[in-house]
């Protein structure tokens, strides 16, 4: 897999060679984006397979940083004027600004590569890698059967040596990280067992028998025993040996929060910022003259009847697609949706794993249709279990979250917004992976952007009075994952102590708030995406409505915006108000 990082060129060779690199050391990334070369692979997570990611990457950063500073992705203002070119400076350089988001990408990575809270610590990393380096072979038809199988069989094949590497690289692991990749084996197990078998009768009823069947059972096989080898190892080796080291500390935050958010603001002014917001937040909660937290419980009595229940989907994903081309609130892409049951294969494991509802759609090699897998209602679930689930995704929640944030105009349609994006970067950094987005510069849009889509059908008179309630109460929701985030990472409290202000702030149950501060402290600076995206976008908005007064439309504003594709909203803001100025 090496390659020649410090070779000599110009800054358009130095993004091959980062694109090159970040391919092959991160396969399972490359399947979900749709670069299908490397679906055959894991990643290498051995002393010699780690070392030569980071010396890749120490190379790749050496390089960069000989590269004259007009081709090295700095901002303007750090590069002598005679280097700029006069026509760069109304017009978007979409190389140099692809440099400077890889070269944030690399400082994060060097980080993580170096502590211990990657691939030297988190057990939930191996675990994940494994079942959804099979998995997302099967999630979306971008090739023929018989050769997703054929790759898929290798995968397989190489499970027991990642998850080996494992057990060889952790020597201790915060407990709930412990607890988390536990949970994931037995996912994992479940697939490899009856899941396997339902891919196979599903996908392939006539090739039942075959050799390639055979031969992708065996390997099946071979993994599950990996997989309890590895379950054992958890469950009475590693979680003897305990860590507290779930905090990264404010230098590493720092890098994450300028380097792949590109925000010039400390920890600290974040924090006071979320707090300011959180407050206000409740007090408009509080205060609201119509409603009160207790008749949010309403919305699971408005939901439809078990007939109706997938119809649901699409009749709301349909009217929210026409009342966004009656307000024109931006080009609505035909890129449509299909609401489908989770695969049989997929839906003993899914409660045990990263399995989303909606996965965006890979970058290339897409289908024409994108599959969104709800959670299946059928017949032979008692009248009770029915009616349970019909409550959980009432309405409200097939409204909210499944069309406007997920599957509408929220991520779907700021994806294929991204797709088409000059960014190489924006295309491919917010589609989701075994357990976060291909890279962590992509998060500002895609969380920002959806939040915001869900203010922007409010203003066009898509929710109800009840619903926007809702998502007033939601914003708390928002600002309390904010400072769990920094508060965190800062050290300034426990994991009990952020899964309590959850419960508190965000209305949380214990568990969900357990959960919600483990992911926090696996996946620094990730959980800040919500609040600053979503405000970020709306004070840009502000300020072009303003500087272009009657010449300000939302569709071109929106468009202009989502062609950048998944970059920090900060970068977007700084070219956009640079072309007004």
């Amino acid at each position: 897999m090496g390659m020649s990082a410090d070779a000599p060129g110009g800054g358009a060779d130095w993004l091959d060679r980062f694109f090159t690199s970040y391919y092959a050391h991160r396969p399972v990334n490359a399947t979900f984006i749709g670069v299908h070369g490397l679906d055959h692979l894991l990643p290498d997570f051995s002393e010699n397979g780690a070392g030569d990611t980071l010396a890749e990457m120490q190379a790749l950063s050496r390089s960069a940083e000989r590269l004259p500073a007009a081709q090295r992705g700095a901002r303007e203002a750090e590069v002598p004027k005679e280097e700029i070119d006069p026509e760069q400076r109304t017009a978007v350089n979409w190389p140099l600004l692809d440099r400077r988001l890889a070269e944030g990408f690399l400082k994060i990575q060097l980080w993580e590569f170096e502590s211990e809270h990657f691939h030297r610590g988190n057990p939930s990393l191996y675990a994940s890698e494994a079942v959804f380096g099979v998995m997302a072979l099967f999630l979306s038809d971008f090739a023929p059967l018989a050769e997703r199988m054929e790759a898929a069989t290798a995968r397989l094949e190489g499970i027991p040596t990642l998850l080996r590497q494992g057990r060889e690289n952790l020597r201790r692991a915060p407990s709930p990280w412990t607890e988390r990749a536990v949970r994931e084996c037995t996912g994992a197990l479940a697939f490899l067992d009856r899941g396997i078998e339902l891919l196979i009768a599903e996908a392939s009823p006539r090739t039942s028998e075959s050799q390639a069947v055979a031969g992708m059972r065996n390997a099946a096989g071979k993994a599950r025993e990996a997989f309890a080898e590895y379950h054992h190892f958890l469950h009475s080796e590693l979680s003897l040996h305990p860590s507290t080291h779930y905090a990264c500390g404010e230098e590493a935050l720092s890098v994450y929060l300028r380097e792949g958010h590109f925000l010039d603001q400390s920890p600290q002014d974040l924090l006071a910022y979320a707090e300011s917001e959180l407050a206000d937040s409740a007090a408009r909660v509080n205060d609201h003259p119509g409603f009160t937290p207790e008749d949010l419980r309403g919305l699971a009595d408005l939901h439809p009847t078990t007939d109706r229940y997938y119809a649901a989907y699409q009749e709301e994903w349909d009217a929210v697609k026409a009342r966004s081309q009656e307000h024109d609130l931006l080009t609505w892409p035909d890129f449509p949706i299909r609401y489908v049951p989770r695969p049989l294969w997929a839906r003993e494991a899914a409660p045990y794993l990263y399995f989303l509802f909606y996965r965006s759609p890979a970058a290339y090699q897409r289908p024409p249709v994108h599959e969104y897998l709800v959670k299946p209602i059928d017949a032979e679930m008692s009248e009770a279990e029915q009616e349970e689930l019909l409550r959980a995704n009432n309405d409200s929640v097939i409204k909210l979250n499944h069309v406007i944030h997920h599957g509408g105009i929220g991520h779907h349609v700021q994806n294929w917004h991204a797709f088409r994006s000059p960014s190489r970067v924006g295309r491919i950094a917010a589609v989701d992976c075994a357990s976060r987005i291909a890279m962590f510069c992509g998060g500002t849009m895609a969380e920002g952007w959806a939040c915001y889509a869900t203010d922007l059908m409010g203003e066009a008179g898509g929710l109800t009075p009840l619903e926007e309630y809702a998502e007033l109460k939601g914003r708390t929701r928002m600002c309390a994952r904010a400072i769990v985030d920094l508060r965190l990472h800062l050290g300034r409290i426990t994991l009990e102590q952020a899964a309590g202000f959850y419960e508190e702030h965000a209305g949380m149950g214990w568990d969900a708030a357990l959960g919600e501060a483990v992911k926090n402290s696996m996946f620094p600076g990730a959980a800040v995406i919500y609040l600053l995206g979503t405000d970020a976008i709306h004070r840009l908005r502000q300020h072009l409505s303003v500087r272009k007064g009657s010449g300000f439309t939302l569709r071109a504003f929106h468009d202009e915006f989502l062609s950048f594709g998944s970059i920090p909203v900060s970068l977007i803001a700084e070219e956009m108000m640079r072309w007004v100025e």
